[in-house]
């Protein structure tokens, strides 16, 4: 009788997992597949002719100067990652204390979040407009002469986007925070002031550690949500000036939807995805010296 009832109870949680194990087959695994096998065709979107190169893709991303260059915009796109963590903590620690309209401000602060990225990318095109936006009206008002270029320059359109890209995404990292915060003992936080604590301290020696896997988990899924985002970049840039704001997957889809180079952009893609697991793979031997569970 009993193992008539576990064998039900299994048959019913396969069917509770089958759609979600059957969309993961079709949309992921099966694409991931064909994308695999055409990294090593010359395969053209809508083209009859597919030919086996072999190696040629590999030999080409390997001496391919945009890519590299590609690869450049994203680390430094990256360094956004943990500078909008950091933030992301310091607004929660304050939103967390007793403040007059603190659940509007949360509410402000988690707004861009939910805003279309068009949107954002029209907004962040004026504020950065070199000769009469907002920005550099505002540096030209209190003595910088030759405000930066922005979105207009090589030189800083980069970090423009990491700016963005920074704002975007603090109001996403307080919330979490704010959740974490909600689980730190106040009687824990109580004998540290009894003792004699000062705030600074309490912080760095009691909260941060207590949200060090928060802070792990912002860092994993914030690092693989920028590598994979390219819809703002495109929005604001599309890549440019000359390139220089053009990061892995962008060049992914240019590739892909530009071009119609479909051999060429699944061999960057599984390059990206080579990127993305070292990356998530040194962070989760590295948690092991710093996040307390």
């Amino acid at each position: 009788m009993r193992t008539n009832w576990m064998r039900r109870q299994r048959l019913l949680g396969y069917v509770f997992i089958g759609p979600s194990m059957l969309g993961i087959l079709v949309f992921f695994l099966i694409p991931a597949a064909y994308s695999f096998y055409l990294m090593f065709t010359n395969y053209k979107f809508m083209s009859p002719n597919v030919d086996f190169t072999g190696l040629d893709n590999i030999n080409r991303l390997l001496h391919d100067d945009l890519f590299y260059k590609s690869l450049k915009n994203t680390i430094i796109f990256l360094l956004a990652v943990p500078v909008s963590v950091g933030l992301g903590f310091l607004v929660a620690v304050v939103l967390n204390e007793k403040l007059y309209l603190k659940k509007l401000l949360r509410g402000l602060y988690f707004m861009p979040y939910i805003t279309s990225g068009v949107a954002v990318a029209f907004v962040w095109m004026l504020l950065f407009q070199p000769k009469q936006g907002p920005i550099n009206g505002l540096l030209r008002s209190i003595g910088i002469d030759h405000p930066p270029g922005w979105l207009s320059t090589t030189t800083s359109s980069m970090y423009a986007i990491d700016i963005i890209w920074v704002w975007f995404m603090l109001g996403y990292n307080m919330i979490i925070y704010l959740a974490a915060l909600q689980e730190v003992s106040p009687e824990l936080m109580e004998a540290a002031k009894i003792d004699g604590a000062r705030k600074s301290q309490v912080l760095r020696k009691i909260i941060w550690p207590l949200v060090s896997p928060t802070t792990f988990l912002l860092l994993v899924t914030g690092l693989i949500m920028s590598i994979k985002t390219f819809g703002i970049i495109q929005a604001i840039t599309q890549g440019g000036p000359g390139n220089s704001t053009t990061i892995l997957s962008l060049y992914v889809y240019q590739n892909a939807f530009r071009y119609y180079d479909m051999g060429y952009a699944s061999t960057i893609s599984w390059a990206l995805f080579v990127i993305i697991l070292l990356i998530t793979a040194v962070q989760w031997i590295g948690q092991k010296k710093w996040v307390h569970y």
